[in-house]
């Protein structure tokens, strides 16, 4: 055992029994030189080979904030020596974390799920890029991915940090009660969680599986380059380019690109470099050729189903990657008209690019251009997904015709006002919304701004609040906040508030059967919309069937056609009922139906209950979002304010009069994908 350095070792035997390990001067030696208690230990780390002098070695950290170094020659001694004190100081509620090979285990103090008031002590085993935990309350918690998580930040003071880790709806605060091996902790988890190497795979990984440094260029390009001439042609300058991609392959996640700091044509550049030195390229050497022969088909549904195979056998991150990829360049053609790329001049670009070869092989070009044509179809995009991206898309354009209208610079994201609770000028929040922010992250980001504590069953949620129809609707924690706020009106805004009804219809959709809802409410149209409607103009009963597709309307209850029907999904449903319609109960809800023309339709339904409006607002919600109404653990990150400079950002007039309102969306009152090729 020692420090650093072979020489420095001395050679002791070692003794572990009764939960004590004992070294001694040699084998003869009855008195021990010293001892360790297992009660004592906090970490027991195995570092990489040859890294104190020794091959293999292992380290013991203790309360006392004492580090203690032992060496071996051979590596079967070593694990059996590490397996034989993990065993010793793990507790039986721990012993999960023992089954698999470890480079790091421990107990520390950490925050975690609902209790965040105070620190609990925890158990910890680090593998690979995967962070194992066991808390006191709970069974063995699902891993960590941390090359996936969202952040990976330090707070606090030098005498009192503490280790945030973001994954998708999970926060974990570590803290850094002992000094010495949390700071190994920390040492070794960060590098876990950084890009591993050069392929795919090893990269930091977003939710989809699409390594973050592709996501993080796709995002800005489609935020600020869509519109620019050339894009993904023409090259940005070589060091620029290069110190991006040192950046972005360094550590992508805490990289965060904005406008005016980064031209879109060095992004694009470090995003086609990228792809280009990938050491086994995004169809992988094993698969190349038989893409390139896939191109070759003359029969295109042949060719397009050849396609489909091939993409089902590439790995998992390189299939997600080549989906976002194309998804992307389908994105960009649809601007042609001005960026002066269209899917022939991007297969021309990406061809050679995607394929590593020198461009004399015109077969790489027929690929891209194949996928980019038939995206649809090749990757199974269906009219949900499709009319998401466009809603996205429309958004991002929308708001910058906005700005370059008002003759202010953009700085990549957009700003709204946001409400807390009420709508009035002392609880107005400014928030920057970028495209990737979903309704949660919204939320939080408010709730940390007025330093507003969550409870257990605190369901706080964003509204979409319309004044005019007097009704609102609770956002889905996962929907995306931009697609929103273009279509927001003068009379229309944002609240983050309690969600009151939330914990009743989560008990109802936990106890009851089936995934179906039927029964009778009191049903009227909007003739002012539609140019039709019941021959009174009132409120009249009918019969209704929800399910997982469609929600259905008949006459009565014996009545065996449906006199109308809708695609669940593309219904939005608004809590409350204008009062001149004047209801025949106050549990109504407003329902909004779009169009595949996106023609709207908009109809009323009242119920006799309470409990009635909040079943059915309930197996709305199921069906529409797959089953998952509320996250199984909201996430509780704590994020630094962003400073707001008004002056150099564009203030999106989405609240105001009707003129400025009028002023900024002019442009865009034709249908999204008339919109998408005639910007």
């Amino acid at each position: 055992m020692g420090a650093s350095g072979k020489g420095e070792f001395s050679r002791r035997w070692c003794v572990l029994g009764d939960g004590v390990l004992s070294y001694f001067e040699n084998e003869r030696a009855v008195t021990p030189n010293g001892e360790i208690r297992a009660s004592e230990i906090v970490c027991l780390a195995v570092p990489p080979p040859d890294t104190h002098g020794f091959e293999h070695t292992f380290e013991v950290y203790t309360e006392g904030e004492r580090l203690y170094l032992f060496g071996l020659e051979s590596a079967e001694q070593a694990h059996e020596w590490v397996k034989c004190i993990a065993k010793a100081f793990v507790p039986p509620l721990a012993e999960d974390l023992l089954a698999r090979d470890f480079e790091r285990l421990g107990r520390l103090p950490y925050k975690a799920g609902l209790s965040l008031q105070r620190a609990q002590e925890g158990w910890f085993s680090l593998s690979g890029s995967e962070l194992r935990a066991v808390f006191p309350e709970g069974p063995c918690e699902e891993p960590l991915q941390l090359r996936k998580l969202q952040e990976l930040s330090i707070q606090g003071d030098s005498e009192n940090q503490v280790l945030v880790l973001v994954e998708r709806r999970r926060t974990l605060y570590i803290q850094g009660e002992r000094r010495l091996d949390f700071m190994g902790w920390l040492g070794a988890i960060q590098k876990a969680a950084a890009s591993m190497g050069d392929t795919l795979s090893e990269q930091q990984l977003g939710d989809s599986d699409i390594p973050v440094i592709v996501y993080r260029c796709v995002d800005y390009i489609t935020q600020c380059g869509l519109t620019s001439e050339g894009i993904y042609r023409k090259c940005g300058q070589t060091s620029k380019t290069q110190r991006l991609l040192e950046s972005l392959r360094q550590d992508a996640r805490s990289v965060h690109l904005k406008e005016g700091e980064q031209h879109v044509d060095d992004v694009s550049s470090a995003l086609k470099r990228f792809l280009r030195d990938l050491p086994d390229g995004l169809f992988t050497r094993a698969q190349r050729l038989a893409w390139l022969e896939a191109s070759e088909i003359e029969d295109e549904e042949e060719k397009v189903s050849r396609y489909r195979e091939l993409l089902v056998r590439l790995p998992p991150v390189n299939r997600a990657t080549v989906k976002a990829l194309i998804s992307h360049l389908y994105c960009v053609q649809c601007f042609s008209d001005t960026n002066q790329m269209n899917v022939h001049n991007l297969a021309i670009v990406f061809g050679p690019t995607l394929f590593q070869t020198d461009g004399q092989d015109y077969k790489a070009g027929r690929v891209v251009e194949d996928l980019i044509n038939h995206y649809v179809v090749v990757f199974s995009v269906d009219e949900e997904e499709l009319r998401k991206q466009r809603e996205e898309i429309t958004a991002i354009v929308k708001m910058r015709v906005a700005g370059t209208a008002s003759g202010t610079q953009h700085a990549g994201d957009f700003i709204c006002t946001v409400y807390l609770e009420e709508k009035k000028a002392e609880t107005e929040q400014h928030i920057k919304i970028p495209a990737s922010m979903t309704a949660e992250e919204l939320t939080l980001e408010i709730l940390d701004r007025r330093n507003v504590g969550i409870r257990e069953k605190d369901y706080w949620t964003c509204f979409e609040v319309n004044e005019r129809e007097e009704a609102e609707r609770p956002l889905h924690f996962a929907e995306k906040v931009l697609p929103i706020l273009h279509g927001l009106g003068t009379d229309s805004h944002l609240v983050v508030k309690k969600h009151q009804a939330m914990e009743a219809m989560l008990l109802y959709l936990a106890s009851r059967v089936g995934d179906t809802k039927h029964g009778m409410m009191k049903f009227r149209e909007d003739r002012s919309l539609l140019g039709l409607g019941l021959p009174s103009g009132g409120f009249h009963d009918r019969y209704f069937i929800l399910n997982s597709s469609c929600l259905r309307l008949y006459k009565e209850v014996r009545s065996h056609r449906p006199e109308k029907e809708w695609p669940v999904k593309s219904l939005k449903v608004y809590l409350g009922v204008k009062k001149k319609l004047r209801p025949p109960t106050c549990w109504g809800f407003t329902v909004v139906h779009e169009t595949e023309k996106h023609e709207k339709q908009q109809w009323y339904l009242c119920c006799d209950t309470q409990m009635e409006l909040r079943e059915w607002f309930a197996t709305f919600l199921f069906v529409q979002h797959d089953g998952l109404v509320w996250p199984s653990e909201p996430s509780r990150v704590s994020r630094a304010v962003p400073e707001v400079r008004l002056g150099s950002v564009s203030l999106i007039p989405l609240r105001g009069s009707e003129n400025e309102m009028r002023r900024s969306v002019a442009a865009f009152t034709a249908d999204p994908l008339s919109l998408l090729r005639n910007v």
